[in-house]
């Protein structure tokens, strides 16, 4: 397997000098190298378009060859600044792009089902997009790759790109040992469903927060409950759309670094008066990794202040959790509450079903 240290060092030694992006499980310690070597050169971004944004910036100041990574789901958000910026057709930047190729067909991978389609299309999408890229696995010569792609992107001012492979990076087990003495987010799940009614319809983001809570409610049997298990950083807009068209209370467990990726639509999101958005906050990207989130350290509760929500608040305690729902239950106007939780969660924690369409009927079939 690579040794992302190694690799990183490649990286520079090509001139390759700035970093952006969002991180990846595949490659969490690679991105975690990539911010330890580039330092103030690197840029945690909110999302996908944003990392190429900045790359972009880069380029036009400094003329030399920036560095985005992203999982492979994170082309979505993208290939909007690819198509209408950096294209050849348009301003010909060049970029040099990693991207972790999850749901990758064939070879024994197995993936969760919100990958499997994204996996599928990958490669169709960088050919789509003009994108020069070459296949990175364990037993690669990334030395060679990395000098290909690089005389092509400079020669040309294509935008290249590493399309990694499962289990390409070498990754260390994961430390969830906390400093802080926060909640951690299943204990203050289990006090939310307790606290809210029965039959309440709920839309919890992507992630660990997803599997957690269904865990909970299989047990509990309380909530209907919509998993994002893709879509990062949508979930509050589809509890938007369902709060529009009901006068019930309507639930959104959000994440952080979620929240972040798409924090523009808070705008949108806090006119529902039957709204009650609800995140919590580890200041990092958990479920890929534990790498710090865009967000980290912000008052996400002043910033929903500030874009409409009615009512807006900061727990650390179970005590306060209960006061605030208690608050939020009465009142007729969009609340948002932010949870601050500790990093870190059980590793036993059980995947949803591989049926999607089945859980999105027993949802509909409730809501």
């Amino acid at each position: 397997m690579i040794e992302p240290k190694k690799f990183v060092k490649t990286l520079k030694k090509n001139d390759i000098l700035f970093a952006s992006g969002i991180p990846d499980s595949m490659t969490k310690d690679l991105c975690f190298e990539i911010e330890k070597q580039y330092l103030n050169n690197h840029v945690r971004c909110a999302n996908e378009g944003s990392a190429i944004a900045e790359a972009i910036g880069y380029y036009l100041k400094k003329k030399k060859l920036p560095l985005v990574y992203m999982q492979n789901s994170g082309l979505g958000n993208a290939i909007n600044p690819i198509i209408s910026l950096a294209h050849k057709k348009v301003f010909n930047i060049p970029l040099f792009l990693i991207v972790g190729w999850r749901g990758e067909l064939g070879n024994d991978v197995k993936d969760e089902p919100q990958h499997i389609k994204q996996g599928e299309v990958t490669k169709n999408f960088l050919d789509n997009l003009d994108i020069v890229y070459e296949i990175i696995d364990e037993n690669s010569n990334f030395d060679e790759k990395i000098l290909k792609l690089k005389k092509i992107s400079l020669k040309t001012k294509k935008i290249v790109a590493l399309l990694i492979r499962k289990n390409s990076f070498k990754n260390k087990k994961e430390n969830n040992a906390q400093k802080e003495k926060l909640l951690t987010r299943e204990l203050a799940l289990k006090c939310l469903v307790n606290e809210i009614p029965k039959n309440s319809n709920v839309v919890s983001t992507t992630g660990i927060l997803s599997r957690e809570l269904n865990e909970i409610n299989n047990h509990m049997k309380k909530i209907n409950n919509f998993m994002c298990v893709g879509g990062m950083g949508h979930a509050s807009s589809i509890a938007s759309g369902i709060a529009k068209n009901t006068k019930k209370k309507v639930y959104c467990f959000d994440g952080d670094g979620a929240l972040t990726m798409h924090l523009g639509s808070l705008a949108t999101t806090s006119r529902n008066k039957n709204l009650v958005h609800i995140v919590f906050n580890n200041g990092s990207h958990e479920s890929v990794g534990g790498q710090k989130t865009s967000s980290s350290g912000l008052k996400l509760f002043k910033i929903a202040s500030t874009l409409g929500y009615s009512y807006s608040f900061r727990c650390i305690k179970i005590s306060d959790i209960k006061k605030k729902i208690k608050f939020a239950l009465n009142e007729n106007k969009s609340f948002f509450l932010e949870i601050l939780i500790q990093n870190g969660h059980r590793k036993n924690i059980s995947r949803p079903s591989k049926n999607m369409k089945l859980l999105a009927n027993k949802f509909m079939s409730k809501i």
